[in-house]
């Protein structure tokens, strides 16, 4: 897929794997933003909410003010992608969260889901594998690095595929969470997929 020349992507650069997704957008021909401040949402179409530390990232959020206004950047039609820690923010519920949050994490609750942290090990747990995703075609090689699995969907999400019956893929309207690392393999594939979504024009 070649990418509308006026559609640009926005990657959140605060903690995590942000350069490697900026590569594979690029690699794509996708114009990219890195965002810091609620400020460099402007004009996107659509944000990427990578892997990391999802607990850093949520703290870096509350010390750039950027919670609301990415919020009100989805409410306005801007498509988010959240992988692996991205995918804990984005979801309406958070399990697992360490004891001193008192077992809570913020997360910015706007794709119906349940994610639980951590779900496949500890950092020597870290695996590949290829994936089935019936979407994409041939296998994907996912990275699986101290990943969470997606325990509950909601009404209107569609799983888009699983790891040996856990869910670890799935598309609700212009949100899309991913447990691995897609931007750890030079496959754009998912990339690609998530460009497709933000370009479509928003209804209204």
């Amino acid at each position: 897929m070649t990418p509308s020349p006026t559609t640009t992507i926005g990657v959140l650069a605060l903690q995590g794997a942000f350069r490697e997704h900026r590569q594979r957008l690029e690699a794509l021909g996708a114009r990219v933003r890195e965002v810091r401040l609620p400020t460099d949402l402007s004009g996107l179409d659509g944000l990427i909410l990578p892997g990391g530390e999802s607990t850093t990232i949520a703290r870096l959020m509350t010390d750039f003010g950027l919670w609301d206004p990415i919020r009100e950047f989805h409410a306005r039609g801007g498509a988010l992608w959240g992988t692996c820690a991205g995918a804990i923010l984005l979801a309406r519920e958070v399990l697992g969260a360490p004891p001193q949050f008192g077992g809570q994490q913020d997360s910015l609750a706007v794709m119906d889901l349940s994610v639980r942290r951590n779900a496949f090990g500890r950092q020597v747990d870290s695996f590949h594998t290829g994936l089935d995703i019936p979407e994409l075609g041939a296998p994907f090689p996912a990275v699986f690095i101290r990943a969470p699995v997606i325990e509950r969907v909601g009404e209107g999400v569609e799983v888009l595929a699983r790891h040996e019956g856990r869910i670890v893929l799935a598309r609700q309207g212009r949100l899309l969470a991913s447990s691995f690392h897609p931007e750890l393999t030079p496959d754009t594939r998912l990339h690609a997929l998530f460009l497709k979504m933000a370009a479509v024009p928003v209804p209204g």
